[in-house]
């Protein structure tokens, strides 16, 4: 499977909101202009289902592995969703060819299949060091040679409205029923929870269960600032008087401490990546996870009645929280992998036993 002989690159620049700008080259097919929030995200295997994460929309993606795209893009079951959502992807060299008994297509025809702009040869390493020092930065992927005047940020926006799903959907059977907040759920969430034998009702961000009938409910990952999630938190918070168990994942923990009067605040370069290490406070263990948040939980504001359960071992922010005698716990981290590890997947099994 080769790449598209008839694929035309042509001169274009990342260009930062801070000044910088990294040269490289764009498919003539892309816009001229593709705004969003630079990141970086880190890891040798794993694009696809990056891509596919809904927590990236307004994002700008950088990967740090310098080839990308070499084992292709499987069938979108195998996908995090049923897109890909990042706005922009930035790349060191994209693949021209791949190689992979899943692969239906090359990195690059998925991205024109999804009229997803990418721009490749751009020195990634230089761009990976200075996010990491001055932090993450809106650009602009163009193919003018005069610098954009404005940078729009997508935090200030409702991304999580944009993602949701739009529908409450049940799947599962089981005795035990679970709500799940989809804020932007990752696939494999759903089937990590699928293999228990549950009930689940998959709710949009918005949707008001509070009154119905539940054993538990789960908080998905999402993308954007948790605070402009003013209607999942209200609903929570109503539903925390009811005392049953409640997980959150990633954006579910910020929403989660939003809850019970907590605040977040935004973390300088974020963390995204397969390999961010977290200590279980209770055991002192330690593990390799798989992340992808630009906020966090401020542990100073934390009601005493709530405490740290893990911890990054990178700058020490916090990394999950449960109540000390309630049901309520959330992670930061991705437990169910997709990519990365799957070390903590005994989280799942923990929350089912709650119910």
């Amino acid at each position: 499977m080769e790449l598209n002989a008839q694929i035309k690159l042509v001169p274009a620049r990342l260009v930062l909101q801070n000044g910088e700008v990294y040269e490289g080259s764009s498919p003539d097919w892309c816009e001229d202009e593709t705004f969003g929030e630079v990141v970086f995200t880190t890891g040798m295997t794993g694009y696809v289902e990056s891509l596919t994460d809904p927590s990236y929309a307004g994002q700008i993606l950088t990967f740090t592995f310098p080839l990308i795209g070499n084992y292709g893009v499987p069938d979108p079951k195998w996908w995090e969703s049923s897109k890909i959502h990042a706005r922009g992807v930035v790349l060191s060299e994209i693949s021209s060819f791949c190689d992979h008994h899943q692969a239906v297509k090359t990195l690059e025809q998925w991205l024109l299949s999804q009229n997803v702009p990418f721009i490749c040869g751009v020195d990634t390493r230089a761009l990976t060091k200075s996010l990491r020092v001055s932090g993450v930065a809106l650009g602009a992927i163009t193919k003018s040679k005069k610098n954009p005047r404005s940078f729009p940020d997508p935090n200030q926006t409702h991304l999580v409205a944009t993602v949701s799903t739009k529908q409450a959907k049940e799947l599962g059977k089981g005795k035990k029923k679970i709500i799940a907040v989809d804020c932007g759920m990752k696939e494999n969430i759903l089937r990590s929870l699928l293999k228990f034998p549950l009930a689940i009702k998959r709710v949009p961000h918005d949707y008001d269960y509070s009154e119905e009938e539940f054993d538990g409910v789960f908080i998905s990952n999402g993308p954007g600032d948790p605070i402009v999630c003013k209607e999942t938190v209200a609903i929570l918070q109503k539903v925390l008087k009811k005392k049953k168990p409640v997980f959150g994942i990633c954006l579910g923990a910020q929403l989660l401490a939003l809850s019970i009067g907590a605040k977040t605040y935004k973390l300088p370069y974020g963390h995204r990546g397969q390999n961010q290490p977290c200590e279980y406070l209770d055991s002192g263990r330690c593990y390799l996870t798989s992340q992808n948040h630009g906020y966090a939980i401020d542990e100073k504001t934390l009601p005493k009645e709530w405490e740290v359960t893990f911890r990054n071992l990178n700058d020490s922010s916090v990394e999950g929280i449960q109540h000390r005698s309630l049901p309520f716990s959330a992670v930061q981290f991705h437990p169910e992998s997709s990519p990365g590890p799957v070390d903590t997947l005994w989280l799942f099994e923990k929350f089912y036993q709650l119910l």
